[in-house]
Protein backbone atom coordinates (compact mmCIF):
# COMPACT_ATOMS: atom_id res chain seq x y z
CA UNK A 1 0.00 0.00 0.00
CA UNK A 2 1.55 3.33 -0.85
CA UNK A 3 1.29 6.13 1.76
CA UNK A 4 1.54 9.84 1.90
CA UNK A 5 2.05 11.19 5.02
CA UNK A 6 1.95 15.08 4.83
CA UNK A 7 1.68 16.65 8.79
CA UNK A 8 2.41 19.60 10.27
CA UNK A 9 4.05 19.69 13.78
CA UNK A 10 2.56 19.12 16.90
CA UNK A 11 3.51 22.61 18.74
CA UNK A 12 5.21 22.37 21.59
CA UNK A 13 5.91 18.81 21.28
CA UNK A 14 7.12 17.54 17.97
CA UNK A 15 8.10 19.38 14.71
CA UNK A 16 6.11 18.33 11.36
CA UNK A 17 9.88 16.17 10.38
CA UNK A 18 9.64 14.05 13.94
CA UNK A 19 5.79 13.41 13.66
CA UNK A 20 6.24 12.09 10.07
CA UNK A 21 8.99 9.93 11.30
CA UNK A 22 6.85 9.05 14.31
CA UNK A 23 3.68 7.55 11.91
CA UNK A 24 5.92 6.14 9.44
CA UNK A 25 7.34 3.65 12.62
CA UNK A 26 3.68 2.09 13.21
CA UNK A 27 2.65 1.63 10.07
CA UNK A 28 3.21 -2.13 8.78
CA UNK A 29 7.17 -2.92 6.51
CA UNK A 30 5.29 -3.65 3.39
CA UNK A 31 3.71 -0.24 3.01
CA UNK A 32 5.87 2.45 0.57
CA UNK A 33 6.21 5.32 2.30
CA UNK A 34 6.07 8.95 0.90
CA UNK A 35 7.11 11.76 3.75
CA UNK A 36 5.60 15.35 3.19
CA UNK A 37 5.85 17.39 6.31
CA UNK A 38 4.20 20.34 5.73
CA UNK A 39 3.46 24.16 7.17
CA UNK A 40 0.90 26.57 6.50
CA UNK A 41 2.74 29.72 7.49
CA UNK A 42 3.36 29.43 11.07
CA UNK A 43 6.51 27.29 12.45
CA UNK A 44 8.36 25.56 10.07
CA UNK A 45 6.97 26.99 6.91
CA UNK A 46 10.84 28.64 6.12
CA UNK A 47 12.39 24.76 6.45
CA UNK A 48 9.88 23.50 4.32
CA UNK A 49 9.94 25.91 1.53
CA UNK A 50 13.41 25.90 1.45
CA UNK A 51 13.87 22.13 0.87
CA UNK A 52 11.41 22.36 -1.75
CA UNK A 53 13.18 25.40 -3.48
CA UNK A 54 16.76 25.00 -2.72
CA UNK A 55 18.74 27.72 -1.42
CA UNK A 56 20.65 28.68 1.80
CA UNK A 57 20.20 29.94 5.24
CA UNK A 58 20.71 33.34 6.41
CA UNK A 59 21.16 34.96 9.75
CA UNK A 60 20.09 38.14 11.26
CA UNK A 61 20.27 40.16 14.36
CA UNK A 62 17.07 41.25 15.50
CA UNK A 63 14.64 41.24 18.34
CA UNK A 64 11.82 39.34 20.32
CA UNK A 65 8.57 41.11 20.90
CA UNK A 66 9.56 42.71 23.66
CA UNK A 67 12.36 44.19 21.94
CA UNK A 68 14.68 41.79 23.63
CA UNK A 69 17.60 41.09 21.72
CA UNK A 70 17.74 37.62 19.50
CA UNK A 71 19.34 36.20 16.19
CA UNK A 72 16.51 34.74 13.98
CA UNK A 73 17.08 33.15 10.56
CA UNK A 74 15.34 33.19 7.02
CA UNK A 75 15.85 31.20 3.78
CA UNK A 76 17.37 32.81 0.70
CA UNK A 77 16.14 30.21 -2.12
CA UNK A 78 18.38 29.42 -5.29
CA UNK A 79 15.88 32.12 -6.99
CA UNK A 80 15.73 35.24 -5.31
CA UNK A 81 13.29 34.52 -2.65
CA UNK A 82 13.68 35.51 0.47
CA UNK A 83 11.48 33.33 2.95
CA UNK A 84 11.14 34.00 6.65
CA UNK A 85 8.42 33.67 9.42
CA UNK A 86 7.59 36.54 11.83
CA UNK A 87 7.53 34.28 14.95
CA UNK A 88 11.18 34.07 14.44
CA UNK A 89 11.39 37.17 15.49
CA UNK A 90 8.32 38.42 17.05
CA UNK A 91 6.73 35.03 18.36
CA UNK A 92 4.99 33.71 20.97
CA UNK A 93 6.98 30.85 21.70
CA UNK A 94 9.97 32.98 22.17
CA UNK A 95 8.39 34.50 24.93
CA UNK A 96 8.33 32.69 28.45
CA UNK A 97 4.87 32.46 29.78
CA UNK A 98 5.83 34.95 33.19
CA UNK A 99 7.35 37.93 30.74
CA UNK A 100 4.27 37.88 28.48
CA UNK A 101 2.80 41.05 27.90
CA UNK A 102 0.52 41.93 25.11
CA UNK A 103 -0.36 45.12 25.23
CA UNK A 104 3.45 45.97 25.11
CA UNK A 105 4.37 42.94 22.33
CA UNK A 106 5.22 44.36 18.69
CA UNK A 107 6.24 43.13 15.48
CA UNK A 108 9.31 45.68 15.24
CA UNK A 109 11.79 42.51 15.44
CA UNK A 110 9.89 41.34 12.02
CA UNK A 111 10.22 44.64 10.88
CA UNK A 112 14.25 44.20 11.41
CA UNK A 113 14.39 41.03 9.80
CA UNK A 114 12.23 42.08 6.76
CA UNK A 115 15.08 44.96 6.45
CA UNK A 116 17.71 42.75 6.36
CA UNK A 117 16.28 40.72 4.03
CA UNK A 118 15.87 43.90 1.34
CA UNK A 119 19.09 44.46 1.43
CA UNK A 120 20.74 41.25 0.63
CA UNK A 121 22.05 40.67 -3.00
CA UNK A 122 19.43 39.10 -5.12
CA UNK A 123 16.88 39.09 -2.88
CA UNK A 124 14.37 40.01 -5.88
CA UNK A 125 10.98 38.91 -3.49
CA UNK A 126 9.81 38.65 0.31
CA UNK A 127 7.68 35.49 1.13
CA UNK A 128 6.30 35.78 4.93
CA UNK A 129 4.80 33.47 7.25
CA UNK A 130 2.91 35.05 9.76
CA UNK A 131 1.64 31.97 12.26
CA UNK A 132 2.74 31.71 15.59
CA UNK A 133 2.56 35.24 16.79
CA UNK A 134 2.95 37.15 20.59
CA UNK A 135 1.55 40.15 19.02
CA UNK A 136 -1.86 41.88 18.66
CA UNK A 137 -0.47 45.84 17.31
CA UNK A 138 -1.84 45.79 13.54
CA UNK A 139 1.83 45.55 12.11
CA UNK A 140 2.58 48.89 13.38
CA UNK A 141 6.00 47.22 15.15
CA UNK A 142 7.01 46.22 11.62
CA UNK A 143 6.47 49.71 10.09
CA UNK A 144 8.07 51.34 12.69
CA UNK A 145 11.23 49.54 11.96
CA UNK A 146 11.07 49.80 8.53
CA UNK A 147 11.01 53.98 8.67
CA UNK A 148 7.25 54.84 9.16
CA UNK A 149 7.22 57.48 11.54
CA UNK A 150 4.61 56.82 14.54
CA UNK A 151 4.12 60.16 16.22
CA UNK A 152 1.02 62.11 18.02
CA UNK A 153 -0.37 65.29 17.46
CA UNK A 154 2.60 67.65 18.42
CA UNK A 155 4.80 65.19 15.95
CA UNK A 156 6.50 63.51 18.83
CA UNK A 157 7.26 59.92 18.19
CA UNK A 158 6.13 57.36 20.11
CA UNK A 159 6.35 53.95 21.79
CA UNK A 160 5.69 51.13 18.96
CA UNK A 161 3.16 49.11 20.53
CA UNK A 162 -0.35 49.29 21.32
CA UNK A 163 -0.08 50.03 24.96
CA UNK A 164 2.04 53.44 23.68
CA UNK A 165 0.24 54.50 21.12
CA UNK A 166 -2.85 55.41 22.94
CA UNK A 167 -1.92 59.31 21.28
CA UNK A 168 -1.40 57.99 18.02
CA UNK A 169 -2.38 60.58 15.72
CA UNK A 170 -0.46 60.65 12.49
CA UNK A 171 1.25 57.93 10.23
CA UNK A 172 4.23 59.01 8.22
CA UNK A 173 5.33 56.73 5.16
CA UNK A 174 7.99 59.16 3.81
CA UNK A 175 11.28 57.66 5.23
CA UNK A 176 9.74 54.02 4.31
CA UNK A 177 12.49 52.52 3.00
CA UNK A 178 12.58 50.65 -0.25
CA UNK A 179 11.50 46.91 -0.26
CA UNK A 180 10.94 44.02 -3.19
CA UNK A 181 6.97 43.04 -3.89
CA UNK A 182 6.52 41.01 -0.49
CA UNK A 183 3.82 38.12 -0.79
CA UNK A 184 2.07 36.65 2.52
CA UNK A 185 1.60 32.90 3.83
CA UNK A 186 -1.29 33.32 5.83
CA UNK A 187 -2.93 30.29 7.80
CA UNK A 188 -6.13 31.94 8.60
CA UNK A 189 -9.49 34.03 7.01
CA UNK A 190 -10.16 36.27 10.25
CA UNK A 191 -10.57 39.82 9.41
CA UNK A 192 -8.65 42.24 11.94
CA UNK A 193 -11.90 43.61 13.81
CA UNK A 194 -15.33 42.67 15.35
CA UNK A 195 -16.50 39.26 17.04
CA UNK A 196 -14.55 37.04 14.45
CA UNK A 197 -11.47 39.24 14.44
CA UNK A 198 -7.89 39.00 15.82
CA UNK A 199 -8.45 40.51 19.18
CA UNK A 200 -11.56 38.55 20.14
CA UNK A 201 -10.21 35.04 18.46
CA UNK A 202 -6.70 35.03 19.16
CA UNK A 203 -5.81 37.70 21.70
CA UNK A 204 -6.96 34.97 24.65
CA UNK A 205 -4.35 32.38 23.47
CA UNK A 206 -1.92 35.25 23.98
CA UNK A 207 -2.57 35.64 27.45
CA UNK A 208 -4.71 38.99 26.74
CA UNK A 209 -7.60 39.49 29.98
CA UNK A 210 -10.84 40.51 28.90
CA UNK A 211 -9.53 44.43 29.60
CA UNK A 212 -6.64 44.01 27.96
CA UNK A 213 -8.97 42.87 25.01
CA UNK A 214 -10.70 46.18 25.15
CA UNK A 215 -7.72 48.23 25.18
CA UNK A 216 -6.49 45.89 22.16
CA UNK A 217 -9.78 46.57 19.55
CA UNK A 218 -10.03 50.08 20.81
CA UNK A 219 -6.09 50.80 18.99
CA UNK A 220 -6.94 48.41 16.38
CA UNK A 221 -10.23 50.45 15.54
CA UNK A 222 -8.76 53.48 15.56
CA UNK A 223 -5.74 52.12 13.39
CA UNK A 224 -8.27 51.77 10.64
CA UNK A 225 -9.79 55.20 11.39
CA UNK A 226 -6.55 56.71 11.22
CA UNK A 227 -5.32 54.97 8.34
CA UNK A 228 -8.76 55.04 6.04
CA UNK A 229 -8.50 51.35 5.22
CA UNK A 230 -11.71 50.01 6.21
CA UNK A 231 -11.55 47.58 2.99
CA UNK A 232 -8.26 46.10 4.04
CA UNK A 233 -9.16 45.34 7.67
CA UNK A 234 -12.02 43.55 6.49
CA UNK A 235 -10.65 41.11 3.95
CA UNK A 236 -9.66 37.71 4.55
CA UNK A 237 -6.62 37.69 6.39
CA UNK A 238 -6.31 40.87 7.72
CA UNK A 239 -6.72 39.91 11.43
CA UNK A 240 -3.69 36.89 11.25
CA UNK A 241 -0.84 37.47 13.69
CA UNK A 242 -2.50 40.23 15.59
CA UNK A 243 -3.44 42.46 12.69
CA UNK A 244 -0.02 41.75 10.97
CA UNK A 245 -2.02 40.33 7.85
CA UNK A 246 -3.49 44.04 8.06
CA UNK A 247 -0.62 46.19 8.25
CA UNK A 248 1.41 44.05 5.67
CA UNK A 249 -1.16 44.87 3.50
CA UNK A 250 -1.80 48.61 4.23
CA UNK A 251 2.18 49.99 5.42
CA UNK A 252 3.82 47.26 2.52
CA UNK A 253 1.21 47.09 -0.53
CA UNK A 254 1.81 43.28 0.69
CA UNK A 255 -0.23 40.45 -0.90
CA UNK A 256 -1.74 37.58 1.54
CA UNK A 257 -2.24 33.89 -0.02
CA UNK A 258 -3.20 31.03 1.61
CA UNK A 259 -0.35 29.73 3.13
CA UNK A 260 -1.10 25.99 2.54
CA UNK A 261 -1.87 26.85 -1.19
CA UNK A 262 1.88 28.14 -1.33
CA UNK A 263 3.35 25.04 0.20
CA UNK A 264 1.11 22.42 -1.71
CA UNK A 265 2.34 23.87 -4.99
CA UNK A 266 6.18 24.12 -3.73
CA UNK A 267 6.23 20.28 -2.85
CA UNK A 268 3.90 19.27 -5.71
CA UNK A 269 1.43 17.77 -3.41
CA UNK A 270 -1.52 17.25 -5.48
CA UNK A 271 0.88 14.37 -7.67
CA UNK A 272 1.66 12.79 -4.79
CA UNK A 273 -1.72 13.03 -3.28
CA UNK A 274 -2.53 11.20 -6.57
CA UNK A 275 0.05 8.82 -6.70
CA UNK A 276 -0.88 7.77 -3.14
CA UNK A 277 -3.47 5.11 -1.88
CA UNK A 278 -4.29 6.42 1.72
CA UNK A 279 -2.95 9.97 3.35
CA UNK A 280 -2.37 10.64 6.81
CA UNK A 281 -2.29 14.07 8.37
CA UNK A 282 -2.71 15.86 11.20
CA UNK A 283 -1.20 18.69 13.42
CA UNK A 284 -1.14 19.08 17.86
CA UNK A 285 -5.03 19.78 17.90
CA UNK A 286 -7.27 19.80 14.91
CA UNK A 287 -10.51 21.88 15.51
CA UNK A 288 -12.63 24.68 14.57
CA UNK A 289 -9.74 26.84 13.74
CA UNK A 290 -8.22 23.88 11.78
CA UNK A 291 -11.24 23.91 9.16
CA UNK A 292 -10.46 27.97 8.44
CA UNK A 293 -7.77 27.28 6.43
CA UNK A 294 -5.11 25.22 8.25
CA UNK A 295 -2.88 22.48 6.21
CA UNK A 296 -4.17 19.40 7.23
CA UNK A 297 -7.44 20.27 6.28
CA UNK A 298 -5.87 21.64 3.14
CA UNK A 299 -4.80 18.15 2.69
CA UNK A 300 -7.72 16.62 3.68
CA UNK A 301 -9.63 18.42 0.77
CA UNK A 302 -7.25 17.97 -1.94
CA UNK A 303 -7.07 13.91 -0.95
CA UNK A 304 -11.04 13.78 -1.46
CA UNK A 305 -11.29 16.12 -4.70
CA UNK A 306 -9.09 13.02 -5.84
CA UNK A 307 -10.98 10.10 -4.16
CA UNK A 308 -8.15 9.31 -1.65
CA UNK A 309 -9.11 8.09 1.86
CA UNK A 310 -7.73 10.50 4.56
CA UNK A 311 -6.97 9.51 8.00
CA UNK A 312 -7.07 12.66 11.02
CA UNK A 313 -4.18 12.09 13.50
CA UNK A 314 -3.57 14.54 16.18
CA UNK A 315 -2.92 15.60 20.31
CA UNK A 316 -6.79 16.19 20.37
CA UNK A 317 -9.53 15.51 17.54
CA UNK A 318 -12.47 18.37 18.28
CA UNK A 319 -16.26 17.41 17.48
CA UNK A 320 -16.61 20.33 14.37
CA UNK A 321 -13.93 18.46 12.70
CA UNK A 322 -15.38 14.65 13.51
CA UNK A 323 -18.44 15.92 11.76
CA UNK A 324 -16.49 17.60 8.74
CA UNK A 325 -16.84 14.28 6.96
CA UNK A 326 -13.14 15.11 5.63
CA UNK A 327 -12.15 11.82 7.24
CA UNK A 328 -12.54 8.33 6.93
CA UNK A 329 -10.96 7.68 10.71
CA UNK A 330 -9.38 9.42 13.75
CA UNK A 331 -6.87 9.16 16.26
CA UNK A 332 -6.35 11.31 18.98
CA UNK A 333 -3.54 11.14 21.69
CA UNK A 334 -6.38 12.33 24.15
CA UNK A 335 -7.64 8.64 24.19
CA UNK A 336 -5.21 7.71 25.72
CA UNK A 337 -6.39 9.66 29.01
CA UNK A 338 -3.28 10.58 29.92
CA UNK A 339 -2.06 13.72 31.78
CA UNK A 340 -1.33 16.67 29.06
CA UNK A 341 2.02 16.63 30.13
CA UNK A 342 3.20 12.93 29.06
CA UNK A 343 1.11 13.14 26.20
CA UNK A 344 3.78 16.09 25.17
CA UNK A 345 6.90 14.42 26.53
CA UNK A 346 5.77 11.56 25.06
CA UNK A 347 4.17 12.25 21.86
CA UNK A 348 6.76 10.42 19.75
CA UNK A 349 5.86 7.12 21.22
CA UNK A 350 2.17 7.62 21.50
CA UNK A 351 2.02 8.26 17.76
CA UNK A 352 3.65 5.14 16.68
CA UNK A 353 1.04 3.55 19.06
CA UNK A 354 -1.74 4.69 17.75
CA UNK A 355 -0.58 4.31 14.05
CA UNK A 356 -0.31 0.50 15.10
CA UNK A 357 -3.98 0.29 15.61
CA UNK A 358 -4.36 1.25 12.12
CA UNK A 359 -3.23 -2.24 10.96
CA UNK A 360 -6.86 -3.83 10.37
CA UNK A 361 -8.49 -0.37 8.63
CA UNK A 362 -5.27 -0.19 5.98
CA UNK A 363 -5.81 -3.94 4.99
CA UNK A 364 -9.57 -3.23 4.08
CA UNK A 365 -9.01 0.20 2.75
CA UNK A 366 -6.06 -1.52 -0.06
CA UNK A 367 -8.76 -4.32 -0.42
CA UNK A 368 -11.53 -1.81 -1.28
Amino acid sequence: MRVLIANDKFKGSLHANEVSQAIMAGLPASCQVDLCPIADGGEGFTGTMLTALGGKWVECDTVDALHRPVKARYAITDNGLAVMEMASASGFELIEQQDRDILRSSTYGTGLMIRHAAAQKGVERILIGIGGSATNDGGVGMADALGILLLDDEEDSLPPFPAGLSKLAIIDREQLIQLPPIDVACDVDNPLLGPNGATVIFGPQKGATPAEQTILEDFLTRLVKLTGANDLAEKTGAGAAGGLGFGLMHFLNAELHPGFDLVSNALDLPARIADSEVVITGEGSLDAQSLSGKGPVGVARLANELGKPVIALAGDISDEVRKSGLFVHYLALTDFDLPLETLMSDAASLITQKVRSLHDLLLLLEEG
